[in-house]
């Protein structure tokens, strides 16, 4: 089991990213495309190409080669933070959909991460980018932490696009309290218009993990007249009432922060939108719905 991990981003505190207070890890890489991505940089990992040194304008970044057998003696990018005043060039100028200001972690160095956090938390959730493409790790992390007598009252969860495979689910499922499933679209060429990828192996993770009692919560993510939730209501209604009654549907609402051009054109969604969404389910018997608290 590996035990590094490419992180983009530590979140010491959250409370929507699963039941209660949490610490939250966003992992960097993701295996879908997104064109309405309001994070692209996570999506692939640096290839120390150096494009986005040169362009640095604090000199807060340089290329090295790895002395850590585990990354093979690599060159990487370094990411100095102290002179880092997040101006963002480095994003703007890469051709990749990458990011320089990822850091390498040990598994001691999460779990010390952890550890100072766990008298304020409930839980720990992996997201991303897609948490499932470091599989290795998440197992490898969330194994420690339930045999751990300090943190062994924290709850695991992930949150994923649900294109993990089934034998990849079976291997976390013994170390897992829970997973939050983004369901992007119900057509496969609406979803594979919006993701590049279609749903199969999404429809196949929410069955597993609801049969196993592991899905907390299924997204979606409402972009008017781009995503098919409105006009395929009658067919993902009764999808979702067939789901155990506890499983909470999450509404969230499309905004344009972050997204790439194709996206910035698409209608932004409003909180009428997302209530008359809500109402079509609820009429058709999806009860456990939950709203934005915010629209932007």
């Amino acid at each position: 089991m590996s035990k590094l991990a490419v992180v983009s981003q530590i979140l010491p505190f959250s409370c929507v990213d699963g039941p209660g207070s949490r610490l939250v890890i966003f992992l960097q890489g993701c295996n879908y495309q997104c064109k309405n991505c309001h994070n692209p940089q996570t999506i692939s990992l640096c290839s120390a190409c150096g494009d986005c040194v040169d362009h640095c304008p604090e000199q807060a970044l340089t290329v090295i080669a790895s002395q850590d057998t585990e990354l093979k003696s690599k060159p990487h990018v370094v990411w100095h933070s102290t002179k880092c005043t997040e101006c963002d060039t480095c994003l703007r100028v890469c051709q990749a959909q990458s990011s320089p200001k990822t850091v390498t972690y040990t598994l001691e160095q999460i779990l010390e991460v952890i550890s100072c956090q766990r008298h304020f938390i409930n839980g720990i959730t992996v997201s991303g980018g897609e948490a499932s493409l470091q599989l290795p790790f998440v197992i490898t992390l969330f194994k420690a932490i339930k045999s751990s007598e300090q943190l062994a009252h924290l709850t695991c969860m992930i949150d994923t696009n649900g294109s993990l495979s089934r034998t990849g689910w079976h291997k976390l499922l013994p170390y897992l309290d829970g997973a939050m499933v983004d369901l992007k679209a119900w057509h496969q060429a609406t979803h594979y218009y919006i993701t590049g990828r279609d749903n199969k192996a999404v429809f196949n993770s929410i069955e597993l993990l609801a049969q196993h009692n592991k899905l907390y919560e299924v997204r979606l993510l409402h972009i008017p007249e781009v995503t098919d939730y409105d006009t395929q209501i009658d067919a993902l209604a009764a999808y979702l009432t067939q789901l155990p009654s506890d499983i909470r549907v999450k509404l969230n609402a499309f905004h344009h922060h972050g997204v790439g051009e194709i996206a910035s054109t698409w209608k932004q969604c409003t909180q009428a939108d997302i209530e008359k969404l809500a109402a079509l389910l609820s009429q058709r018997g999806v009860n456990n719905l939950a709203l934005p608290a915010l629209y932007l």
